[in-house]
């Protein structure tokens, strides 16, 4: 009795078997398969041996120890997340209890109270990015300020170019601060993601080797409201790195670096003055 051919192995399956991941039940089923497919397993062949060479080509750095800074960045944050939860958990359990008093003073108010409801909302919300923008500042400062290779995306050699591209994609003239007076020079910058569209990040870079970053973007109005409210000079020290953070016309700035506090305050009124 002849044996009825299986279905040839779609790329996703030849992935699988590649990557090796895989339940014994499921492997032994796309072997069985792989057995009677001649040109799957030529592809299969040619793709393990094009993941052994990147493997060996990247292996010192896949031996590399996670950075230390990197490491109290993702501590950090699973701590506020669980800060959030929890304080989401009490905010329901009072939800619970004061919904009976709530609805009917709602609707004994609500003519009078919708605009004063919509202002609150604002306040808190824009409360809220300031410190929000400043911790993703500092987390983006742990993240690449370790980087030898690649701590920014295009170096301090194309300065023009990358004034004119991160401006373009923030959506706002943007300038470097020439710290040079205060021993830094600018080592580059990069593009990063935020709530309200792209962040830029520029790099300095001291004689004795200290980074600083300087972190920028627009704060996003449709979580904080249209009223983004200016403010001062802010100092957070409670992520992986400490930072001074302000908001000028619904733009956000924050400059992070493991310097002590009064340093990082000069720096960050040298920024201020020539931004």
């Amino acid at each position: 009795m002849n044996r009825t051919p299986s279905r040839p192995l779609t790329e996703d399956e030849m992935h699988t078997l590649v990557d090796e991941q895989l339940a014994p039940v499921t492997l032994a089923a796309l072997q069985a398969r792989l057995a009677q497919d001649p040109a799957a397993q030529a592809t299969v062949v040619k793709w393990r041996q094009q993941r052994d060479a990147l493997r060996s080509l990247h292996q010192p750095t896949l031996d590399e120890p996670v950075p230390a800074t990197l490491m109290t960045a993702a501590q950090q944050t699973a701590a506020s997340q669980q800060d959030i939860n929890q304080w989401w958990r009490w905010g329901g359990m009072a939800a619970g209890v004061m919904l009976a008093f709530g609805v009917g003073w709602f609707s004994h108010t609500a003519w009078q109270g919708e605009g004063q409801n919509q202002a609150l909302s604002s306040v808190l919300a824009s409360a809220a990015a300031a410190p929000d923008f400043a911790r993703q500042a500092a987390v983006a400062h742990a993240v690449y300020a370790p980087e030898i290779r690649h701590p920014v995306e295009v170096s301090a050699t194309e300065q023009a170019h990358l004034v004119q591209w991160l401006s373009k994609r923030v959506g706002k003239p943007l300038k470097v601060p020439n710290l040079a007076p205060q021993g830094y020079d600018l080592v580059g910058g990069r593009l990063l993601p935020g709530e309200a569209g792209a962040r830029a990040q520029f790099m300095f870079q001291n004689a004795a080797g200290t980074r600083i970053t300087l972190y920028l973007g627009a704060l996003d109005k449709s979580a904080a409201g249209a009223d983004v409210r200016d403010t001062g000079f802010q100092f957070r020290a409670d992520g992986p790195t400490p930072s001074f953070y302000w908001i000028d016309q619904g733009f956000g700035y924050a400059l992070a670096g493991p310097v002590p506090r009064d340093a990082l305050m000069k720096l960050a009124e040298a920024v201020y003055r020539q931004l």
